[in-house]
């Protein structure tokens, strides 16, 4: 994530942090009944075979598909949430995935949120990694649909290697960022490319993000839209992805990069998610 996000992150991997006492809060509300997107799910691409899914048909997040992350220390990015598995900040509701950005007191933190991997039960080298997403709107609200070298317990970052499938932070509403890091090219010198709408911004629907990762080259779509391709020879250091990832899906309040919430910032704000879905290549690449 830009510009740190993984700074701490081998830590963070290895070491549970610690629950605090929330202060009280009202029920939490979904607005994962909204009316049907103009972006509609697409169905399998050409070449691809479904490998691993999670459609949020369930009455609850299935755990035998995510771990949840908590914590509040800044996450290498100075970002001001703290991180909890409550169903206030992650749930499921209506076929979908709930994320939500609360403005409230937990522990030594103003913010709460939530922060979702497949660290441990799925990790994959190579395939297409897709979710289909509607994100939330305001100045220092950041989600992320990303990936994580599964090593990087072991080599820490950037070496273990990070691809952002789709960041987009409040002050950039029409563009989303598709993203690597790597040794040499990390943080705010990662290997980026954004993509604007022709017309409106994201929050106002679901759209599709995606990367289709082979040996030797990542290719980042947006709505079915090629805009970034990235391959050992284009990247200013090592190429470290040919080995498995595991995904990661979050909802950052502030950081170095979005700037923090100030006075036009509405919360909560909800990170709808309809799909994730990881494909392996079926048929020879074009």
């Amino acid at each position: 994530m830009k510009p740190s996000r993984l700074v701490l992150a081998s830590v963070i991997a290895l070491v549970a942090s610690a629950c605090a006492t929330p202060s009280a809060s009202t029920s939490p509300t979904t607005s994962a009944s909204a009316p049907a997107s103009a972006v509609p799910a697409p169905p399998s691409p050409a070449g691809w075979t479904l490998l691993w899914s999670d459609e949020f048909d369930g009455g609850a997040l299935d755990r035998t598909k995510w771990v949840v992350e908590t914590g509040g220390h800044g996450w290498g990015n100075k970002e001001l949430q703290h991180y909890t598995g409550r169903p206030e900040n992650v749930r499921v509701v209506e076929g979908k995935l709930v994320i939500e950005a609360r403005r409230e007191r937990y522990g030594d933190n103003d913010y709460t949120s939530a922060r979702l991997k497949t660290a441990g039960l799925m990790e994959q080298m190579h395939g297409r990694f897709e979710a289909r997403i509607k994100v939330p709107r305001g100045q220092g609200i950041w989600p992320a649909f990303w990936m994580l070298g599964a090593d990087i317990g072991t080599v820490g970052w950037p070496h273990s290697g990070e691809i952002d499938i789709m960041e987009i932070i409040g002050k950039e509403p029409a563009t989303v960022y598709g993203s690597l890091h790597g040794p040499g090219y990390s943080g705010d010198k990662a290997f980026s490319q954004a993509s604007p709408l022709e017309h409106g911004i994201f929050a106002d629907d679901y759209h599709v993000f995606a990367v289709e990762w082979e040996r030797g080259e990542i290719r980042w779509y947006r709505d079915g839209i090629h805009y970034h391709t990235a391959r050992p020879d284009l990247v200013k250091g090592e190429w470290v992805f040919e080995h498995p990832f595991f995904v990661l899906l979050n909802l950052a309040v502030g950081g170095l990069w979005p700037g923090n919430p100030d006075a036009s910032t509405v919360l909560p704000q909800q990170m709808l998610v309809d799909y994730v879905r990881v494909y392996k290549r079926t048929a020879p690449a074009r």
